[in-house]
């Protein structure tokens, strides 16, 4: 691979990956781009021929003992030639000894398992036109810069490592494509949830909750927000009123994928996770 150079993403890169995203069939959201980067800004790269981008993957890294892979992801006109592995190397090799997760699709799960990945559960994106109304619930508030740090502490409850500028910039009220909700009883947070507009569609991501009813109000407040819309719920499976909720709501099974993990499992709460925040990031 002569011509063949690894570096770390910039801005246009990632939208040049997103695009190639989109072309996939990956849906990405209108506005991730400024997300993601904010999420770790050395945790993107791409693999170059000339300086020109042919691969591109996410390694972001979450406080010093987790990371994550996804956005893994090269042009079709190079594909075959080792390019996504040797890109693929690079960056297990800058999450340095962390517990590294990933969101792996069926036919490459046989691959992450040659790597040292674990399956650990699967999940469900589930689809359909939403048809509920936000309720009139006073519980129910959205989610401005007010509310952040309680927001923050919650989010790290769950997701269990920090994520602090990933969710300043995932929360931005001025984010137009995107919104969120959050409930609060007695003055804390029992859930929150965000919906980011798509190429195509709407996807709720994060959704968390304490109980079902909780995660089924923050659903209805946001599915509401579009409704007569297409929009996508990712499923934990272990969470069996995750799946409720959707078949409740006239959600279909879509595709699935496989979270893995190479190194400790951090057991996240399951029951608490109705929708995963993204495949890129986890």
């Amino acid at each position: 691979m002569p011509d063949y150079s690894i570096r770390s993403a910039t801005e246009d890169d990632l939208t040049i990956l997103l695009s190639w995203a989109a072309d996939e069939g990956w849906n990405p959201g209108l506005d991730d781009r400024s997300a993601f980067q904010a999420a770790d800004p050395s945790g993107f790269y791409v693999g170059c021929i000339g300086g020109t981008p042919v691969t591109g993957i996410s390694a972001v890294k979450y406080g010093t003992d987790f990371g994550f892979i996804g956005f893994y992801i090269c042009h079709p006109d190079h594909r075959g030639n080792g390019y996504g592995w040797k890109l693929w190397q690079h960056a297990m090799a800058s999450l340095d000894e962390r517990t590294v997760g990933l969101d792996g699709v069926v036919e490459q799960q046989a691959n992450y398992k040659t790597s040292g990945f674990e399956f650990a559960h699967r999940t469900i994106r589930q689809s359909g036109i939403s048809m509920v109304d936000t309720p009139m619930d006073p519980r129910l508030t959205t989610i401005g810069q007010g509310l952040f740090p309680s927001i923050r502490d919650y989010d790290l409850q769950i997701f269990r490592f920090p994520r602090v500028d990933f969710l300043k910039s995932w929360l931005d009220p001025m984010a137009s494509s995107r919104r969120g909700f959050a409930l609060v009883d007695d003055g804390e947070v029992k859930g929150y949830g965000t919906l980011r507009q798509c190429a195509e569609g709407f996807k709720i991501g994060p959704l968390f909750a304490d109980t079902a009813d909780i995660a089924d109000t923050l659903f209805r407040a946001l599915a509401g927000q579009v409704k007569g819309q297409v929009v996508f719920l990712d499923t934990p499976e272990p969470n069996t009123h995750a799946e409720e909720l959707a078949e409740r709501y006239e959600l279909s099974p879509e595709f699935e994928t496989a979270r893995m993990y190479k190194g400790k499992n951090p057991n996240l709460p399951l029951d608490r996770i109705y929708g995963v925040t993204s495949f890129e990031l986890g």
